[in-house]
C-alpha cells in the first residue's frame, strides 16, 4: 500500500506518465513485494529550467532529474531491498530521462504502522485484522 509522490524534469506526456508509472509499479512490487492493487503514484513535472542543482538549471546543464519518495511500513523491507529498489529506480529513470543529474534523489520513508494507513484503517489495525 504504498504512496509514491514523484517530481520529474520533463515536459508533460501521457506516454512518460505511463513509462513511470510502469517502472515504479515494477519495481516496488518486484523489489519491495508491496501489491500493485493498492499502490498509487502521483506524478508532477518541472520545467527543466525551474529545477536547479550545483547551482545551475537542469536546462542549463543540459540533463534531467528526479525526486521521489515511496512510503512504507516500516519493518516490512530489509536494508538490503530498500539499497536494491534506490539503485535500480535510479538506473531505470536514466533510461527513461537520459542523462540524469547525479543529485537525483529516491526516499524509501519508512512509516510507523499505527501511524499510516489507507481506507480509514492504519496498517497496525490491518495487521491485527488480517484473516
Amino acid at each position: 500500500m504504498p504512496i509514491l509522490n514523484v517530481k520529474v524534469s520533463a515536459v508533460r506526456s501521457d506516454e512518460l506518465t505511463r513509462q513511470i508509472g510502469g517502472l515504479l509499479i515494477d519495481l516496488t512490487t518486484r523489489i519491495l513485494g508491496k501489491n500493485p492493487a493498492v499502490t498509487a503514484i502521483a506524478i508532477d513535472y518541472v520545467d527543466p529550467r525551474d529545477w536547479m542543482a550545483g547551482g545551475k538549471t537542469l536546462a542549463e546543464q543540459a540533463k534531467s532529474s528526479v525526486y521521489f519518495d515511496v512510503k512504507i511500513t516500516d519493518e516490512t523491507n530489509t536494508k538490503d531491498e530498500k539499497a536494491r529498489y534506490v539503485r535500480e529506480a535510479f538506473d531505470g529513470f536514466a533510461k527513461l530521462l537520459g542523462n540524469l543529474h547525479e543529485e537525483s534523489y529516491i526516499y524509501v520513508q519508512d512509516v510507523r504502522a499505527d501511524a499510516y494507513g489507507y481506507g480509514g484503517r492504519t496498517q497496525e489495525w490491518r495487521y491485527h485484522h488480517a484473516t
